[in-house]
């Protein structure tokens, strides 16, 4: 059971100021990353998580959600691209993937039950939090306008200032890209936490403490024994989840080489 301290302290304008925050991103239904990061949470004694979308889709959907749902630290959900392909794929459209991929949005859809799609369909697309020794705090998927765009630490600052316009937030969280990183646009204060489930460069999962300072972490845990439990679901891509994306993650230069294509487009 994972339990927090809950301490909480009274900011300006009677808003509430959290002491610290987990921010979980990209977990992609692997489920033992999942529970190794937990685990971590625990010794932690956070006082909310933040899950920052793209649950779904992976391998282990409906015991990755269960473990989610049931936290019984105070837990904001968001939604990510990865959601909105689902959800797409439940009301019958088509979502904007490629053809090879599609086969794993509809075992998904398939695997969640009523009330997991309804939950699913009420996470917001941003949550904002006063984290002590920060300031507001913004947590979106991918950038501030939606859930797709891509950039990297190597992005030129002058092509994000106009995505953070407007911004008001002295820190701004992300995703969505699987790599970790902690940069300034313009005046705000920019972080990836990076992906639990997926993590592009070092094997394990990575994730983000908050509060009073930055804190980008890094959480290993068996890699053999979660292959080898993802190897025995029924997802369609089993094999090559377990081969590429837990043991042989892409390096950092093979992700940097794949968003210089698509940044920002």
């Amino acid at each position: 059971m994972l339990t927090g301290k809950s301490v909480y302290l009274t900011a300006d304008h009677g808003r509430i100021l959290i002491v610290r925050i987990a921010a979980i991103y990209d977990i992609h239904a692997n489920l033992p990353a999942l529970d190794a990061v937990l685990a971590e949470i625990r010794r932690e004694r956070v006082d909310r998580i933040v899950v920052g979308g793209d649950v779904l889709p992976g391998p282990l959907p409906t015991d990755t959600l269960a473990r989610l749902l049931a936290l019984e630290v105070p837990t904001d959900f968001i939604y990510g691209n990865g959601e909105s392909a689902v959800l797409a794929e439940l009301a019958g459209g088509t979502p904007m993937v490629p053809p090879s991929y599609r086969p794993v949005l509809q075992w998904v859809a398939k695997q969640l039950s009523p009330s997991e799609h309804d939950a699913i369909t009420r996470w917001p697309a941003m949550v904002r939090h006063r984290v002590d020794g920060i300031g507001d705090v913004l947590f979106c998927h991918a950038t501030p306008r939606n859930d797709t765009e891509i950039f990297s630490s190597a992005t030129a600052e002058e092509r994000l200032l106009p995505v953070f316009e407007g911004v008001d937030a002295a820190l701004v969280v992300v995703g969505h890209t699987h790599m970790q990183f902690d940069r300034m646009v313009g005046r705000i204060r920019v972080v990836n936490a990076g992906s639990v489930g997926m993590p592009f460069g070092p094997s394990g999962a990575d994730w983000l403490l908050l509060g009073p300072t930055v804190d980008l972490r890094h959480t290993t845990y068996d890699l053999q024994a979660a292959a080898e439990q993802i190897r025995r679901s029924d997802y369609p891509q089993a094999e090559e989840f377990a081969a590429r994306d837990i043991l042989n993650p892409r390096t950092a230069r093979e992700a940097f080489e794949m968003y210089a294509r698509a940044e920002l487009k």
